[in-house]
């Protein structure tokens, strides 16, 4: 069922549009007092993922307090890894952590594309949970973590700086490493077809760490998996058209490459000129972003200022579509009171450009 507002879809479909919507990277997260108290109350951040109920009020926080054009599912892009039997875990101060790291040959060939409808379920569950609680208000946005991003954490064991054991794997034995992004790009494909079919109305492809790749790493060993996920995927659910978001943060300067991969919308972050990027794809996909998430700390006044630049820079309408976005998720400490304001102004502001 078409959502009652729908600015958000119609944007990603380059449609004519009376505002230019937003929705924020993290927007469910610990800046929220109220989504601390659920936090707290699950006593886990897997818990609470875990349990639809609670994923389901958390997503509807942030739409309810600030008006969002779009809500996201709450969940992590680490469930596929953890449903593979890695044993995630969240460690106090280091951030997601596997218990058993794929780093050996055998741990690369024991690795299987789990079943999202069983291992996965609680996920399916909380999106349709979402869905009735929404009421097709605004749409819901799934998403996933790309094949290589997953890889990262995969090998590493957790979060990284430098991706060591990654890149070593990479130049090393990259039959290993293309071994490991296959079973995840079909893992994500069936992954993010179980969440359309579950209800949601759009999906995300988190490319977090594609950015740390060399010139043709980069299309070799992140893209090109990106590219065979998009393929893969459900085209529409309940008669509408079920628009592919890729992220790829630090990914600007292979933006015409990605605007080949079959996506709809390609989400730039702050390092990136909306309008030099809408010339290099030519209207042909919509751009989200791209505000940096640290402009959120300045202040009410610099935050409209800023937000009123990046309308400003992706220019007049026309026939291409603007998702307004930061280039990355919401920091920790962002205060409740500077989103509102960025939301007011990104709507206000944009109804006169449009």
């Amino acid at each position: 069922m078409k959502p009652i507002n729908d600015t958000f879809l119609r944007a990603l479909r380059r449609e004519k549009t009376e505002y230019t919507p937003v929705w924020l990277m993290r927007q469910a997260g610990r800046y929220l007092p109220e989504y601390r108290k659920v936090r707290e109350r699950m006593g886990s951040f897997m818990a609470l993922a875990r349990n639809p109920e609670a994923a389901c009020e958390v997503t509807l926080q942030p739409v309810e307090r600030f008006g969002l054009d779009a809500a996201i599912l709450f969940s992590d892009i680490l469930t596929v890894p953890d449903a593979m039997g890695l044993g995630l875990s969240f460690v106090a101060g280091e951030g997601p952590v596997f218990a058993r790291p794929v780093q050996s040959e055998e741990a690369v060939r024991s690795l299987y594309v789990p079943d999202p409808n069983t291992e996965l379920r609680y996920v399916m569950d909380a999106v349709r949970e979402i869905r009735r609680a929404l009421a097709d208000r605004v749409p819901l946005i799934g998403f996933s973590g790309s094949p290589f991003t997953l890889a990262c954490y995969m090998i590493e064991g957790g979060s990284s700086k430098d991706f060591y054991a990654t890149k070593r794997m990479m130049y090393e034995r990259p039959d290993l490493l293309h071994r490991i992004l296959d079973v995840n790009a079909r893992a994500v494909t069936d992954y993010l077809n179980a969440q359309i079919e579950a209800g949601v109305q759009a999906v995300q492809i988190f490319d977090t760490w594609g950015g740390a790749l060399a010139h043709g790493k980069y299309q070799e060993f992140s893209l090109k998996y990106v590219s065979q996920i998009v393929s893969g995927l459900k085209k529409t659910s309940d008669g509408e058209s079920v628009p592919v978001i890729v992220f790829t943060k630090g990914g600007g300067i292979w933006i015409e490459d990605i605007a080949r991969c079959g996506a709809d919308c390609i989400g730039l972050d702050w390092t990136v000129s909306l309008g030099t990027a809408r010339q290099s794809v030519a209207d042909r996909v919509s751009l989200q972003g791209n505000m940096d998430p640290m402009a959120l700390f300045a202040g009410e006044a610099a935050i409209r200022a800023e937000a009123r630049r990046v309308i400003d820079d992706f220019g007049a309408v026309g026939s291409g579509g603007h998702v307004f976005n930061l280039g990355h998720g919401i920091a920790q400490k962002t205060e409740p009171e500077m989103v509102a304001a960025l939301v007011d102004e990104v709507h206000a502001y944009s109804r006169i450009k449009h």
